[in-house]
């Protein structure tokens, strides 16, 4: 059933993807593997992107699908006894930006894997961060940008936390569109993360668990 789950999200049978999950939640299947096959199709939606096969209407739509499929499982997850909360992660996509998709995947299997994600949203100013980790105490940050000129961004993003003096408290991840390793230097960030599975992997291995 799995397969035809992540077949349906990533050809856009929104209806047939939502019926299916629904029955799985209903018959008791583990929300963990529903999420998994969540993640693979959005995989596939986002290389189909990268192929020119899909454009901004289907990233919506798979938003949209995957939002949804989130309300119907998070239930399920708040009763799996083996999630206990591992830390705090503050989550956004820098000034300048307002693509979303990426990050939601991120912030969606964050959550799903543990921890407690403040997500800021789209378009946030450097200053959100830094207020963001004054408050809420993450030990992780991370920052999303899809478009190229969100590079100075970053940078200027870490600038300001570090100003703030909490440079030191937060392990800093970056992602999304043509991040690389030159990207990460630039930006000063602690590490960036290819896809999703590699951001839960760094903020697991930062916070330990």
């Amino acid at each position: 059933m799995s397969q035809k789950l992540i077949d349906a999200i990533a050809d856009m049978r929104e209806e047939e993807a939502l019926k299916l999950v629904r029955e799985m939640v209903e018959s008791g299947s583990d929300p963990m593997a529903i999420l998994e096959s969540v993640r693979q199709a959005m995989d596939i939606v986002g290389q189909r992107y990268e192929q020119g096969v899909y454009f901004l209407p289907e990233l919506m739509l798979a938003g949209e699908m995957m939002n949804q499929i989130t309300g119907l499982v998070k239930p399920q997850l708040a009763k799996a006894p083996a999630i206990k909360r591992r830390g705090k992660v503050v989550i956004g996509t820098v000034q300048g930006d307002i693509h979303d998709i990426g990050k939601n995947i991120v912030s969606f299997m964050l959550d799903a894997n543990g921890f407690e994600v403040l997500d800021l949203g789209v378009d946030v100013p450097a200053q959100k961060f830094t207020e963001a980790i004054r408050d809420f105490q993450p030990q992780v940050v991370g920052l999303s940008g899809f478009l190229t000129l969100t590079f100075d961004v970053m940078k200027e993003t870490v600038e300001d936390i570090k100003k703030a003096g909490l440079r030191d408290k937060v392990k800093i991840m970056i992602g999304g569109g043509q991040i690389d390793e030159e990207v990460r230097k630039h930006a000063g960030a602690d590490a960036y993360g290819e896809d999703a599975m590699t951001a839960v992997k760094l903020a697991k291995g930062w916070i330990g668990g």
